[in-house]
């Protein structure tokens, strides 16, 4: 491989002579594909579809084995004699090995044969064979089980011979009234002197009994002990051997950016207050791109990351489908890696609410009920600070308390109640967490849903990997209810009503997109389906009672799309 003409560029096969290069870099973690972007992953995945490189179970047809899809990526390059072309790379490894034709390597390929990894893998393997056998095997439950029956046979034996002492004293103690009553003093004395001697008979024999069975528990509490303390030095080591294994791994990951700077994985995420990275860090498409792309002089001009495959489990994913780079592996990473680039600027950062009012619907002396626009915040965010809870405060300065009594979603637009003072804040929101309140939204999904009602139960916890995103969870998720009812099927999609029993976050989205709700997401949905020109979800009609009056009371308002 030489630099000037890399193995894994891949020259257009399309005609893009009349496509113009983008001005700046895709901004990674939330972008729209550009023209050359998209004939890049055409390309992409008519290769998927067609390719006999590799054989991997997708769980887009019928073969043995789990089915796994896998998040691709392409990157758009020119080369130093202004010749455009792309890469591509799948996040972690692929059909067992990270060693194909099309894609570009790994920053650092664990698998590769008798590589310190592996050695060390084989290894802390062999330890965790050696204690799954000594925890599976049938020693330490029939040591444990002799103790137990041991243990009630000493306290049985112990406490039958209690028991012969307290007869025998009461027998003692009888013969010395009747002896004190008929016998001499001389003769008294002898009998006391006896009776005393088989008192310490006793309580010599019971200290015997009991040392006896103390030393036969103890006997079997060492064996116990010992195969305890095999197992937890096995574990011990295995913990020492899998920490160092990872430090050397870690320091393996030397990411490159378009200065020409170098910098370690471990740097990196000390950098983002996050001191030891997480599993799979630097083994996402993006940074294995980027990194091939600066190792041999191709400057990027673009980039996406496609879905291909079957969806996982918990999470949401559409076969074919853009995604953005994911949050906890990739940004600090990229963060360095793109340094040197002129990159898109970050549309977080940027205010939509610029110049947008939003209209109040009611007004008492209670409460405000306003209708919120799509891509307006509920409250301040990380980056922008506009937001309904500041304007109402620049626009009520009189009002008091926590203001804000629920939430909508940045992009869903419709009605949120807000309160005037500190009572009527808390009458409301103790409705809300009584799940008193009835709330109805109005959503068009971004297809035809065969189904007319029903009820939507899945568990929603945040994707730790990936923030803001939520993944259904039945382990450590919080319950997440939504009944339905499609209203009509309009141009391939459907108009329904959403009536969320619950209130967590993102979950009408999650329970639309999800494999396991309605495998329909909403139209616009950037997070879970694909980029529109708004997310079409409204919050149209909510009821509860009122702080002052006690009184039900509703507000509707019509969905804009």
């Amino acid at each position: 491989m030489v630099a000037n003409n890399p193995l894994f560029f891949h020259l257009f096969r399309s005609d893009i002579a009349a496509l113009p290069k983008p001005k700046s870099f895709t901004f990674p973690f939330c972008y729209d594909p550009d023209e050359l972007s998209k004939i890049a992953v055409a390309e992409l995945q008519e290769y998927l579809e067609e390719q006999q490189d590799f054989v991997h179970n997708f769980g887009l047809q019928q073969m043995e084995g789990s089915a796994i899809g896998k998040m691709f990526g392409i990157l758009v390059v020119e080369r130093e004699n202004g010749q455009l072309g792309y890469l591509a790379a799948c996040s972690g490894k692929l059909a067992g090995t990270n060693q194909h034709t099309y894609f570009v390597p790994p920053i650092f390929d664990m698998l590769t044969k008798e590589s310190f990894f592996l050695q060390e893998e084989e290894q802390i393997n062999a330890l965790n064979r050696q204690i799954e056998n000594l925890e599976d095997s049938a020693y330490l439950p029939m040591l444990l089980q002799q103790l137990k029956v041991m243990q009630q046979q000493a306290d049985e034996e112990l406490k039958t011979y209690r028991l012969h002492m307290k007869v025998e004293k009461a027998k003692r103690k009888k013969i010395r009234e009747e002896y004190k009553i008929t016998s001499s003093e001389t003769d008294y004395q002898l009998l006391e002197t006896d009776l005393i001697k088989q008192s310490y008979r006793d309580q010599h024999e019971y200290a015997v009994l009991k040392t006896k069975w103390k030393g036969q528990l103890q006997s079997v509490e060492a064996l116990i002990r010992n195969r305890q303390q095999e197992i937890e030095d096995l574990k011990s080591l295995r913990k020492i051997k899998s920490a160092k294994l990872q430090q050397r791994l870690f320091e393996q990951y030397q990411f490159l950016n378009a200065r020409g700077e170098t910098k370690s994985v471990l740097a990196i995420f000390a950098e983002s207050k996050q001191p030891i990275p997480p599993a799979g860090a630097g083994e996402c498409a993006a940074p294995k791109l980027l990194q091939y792309a600066y190792q041999h002089q191709l400057k990027p001009v673009c980039m996406a990351e496609f879905w291909w495959g079957v969806s996982p489990a918990s999470e949401v994913r559409k076969h074919k489908n853009f995604y953005p780079a994911c949050k906890s592996k990739c940004e600090p990473i990229l963060s360095h890696m793109l340094q040197g680039l002129h990159v898109d600027p970050n549309p977080m950062r940027t205010n939509p609410a610029l110049g947008r009012t939003f209209d109040i619907i009611y007004e008492d002396h209670d409460i405000i009920v306003i209708n919120k626009p799509s891509e307006f915040l509920s409250v301040p965010g990380i980056h922008i600070t506009d937001s309904v809870y500041t304007r109402i405060l620049a626009q009520y300065p009189e009002v008091s308390g926590p203001v804000i009594i629920h939430r909508l979603d940045m992009s869903t637009s419709g009605i949120l109640v807000l309160a005037k003072h500190k009572e009527a804040h808390q009458f409301i929101q103790k409705q809300f967490i009584q799940h008193t309140v009835t709330k109805r939204y109005t959503a068009i999904l971004d297809g035809v849903l065969t189904k007319q009602t029903g009820l939507i139960d899945l568990p929603l916890r945040v994707d730790l990997d990936d923030r803001p995103r939520q993944v259904v969870c039945y382990e450590y998720g919080k319950p997440a209810k939504t009944k339905f009812n499609v209203l009509a099927h309009e141009n391939g999609h459907t108009r329904i009503h959403f009536f969320p029993l619950t209130g967590r976050t993102h979950q009408l989205r999650v329970h639309a997109a999800h494999h396991q709700g309605l495998h329909t997401p909403i139209l616009g949905d950037d997070l879970y389906g694909q980029r529109a020109d708004r997310l079409h979800l409204h919050a149209g009609y909510i009821q509860f009672v009122h702080p002052k009056t006690r009184h039900l009371i509703s507000f509707t308002v019509e969905d804009p799309f």
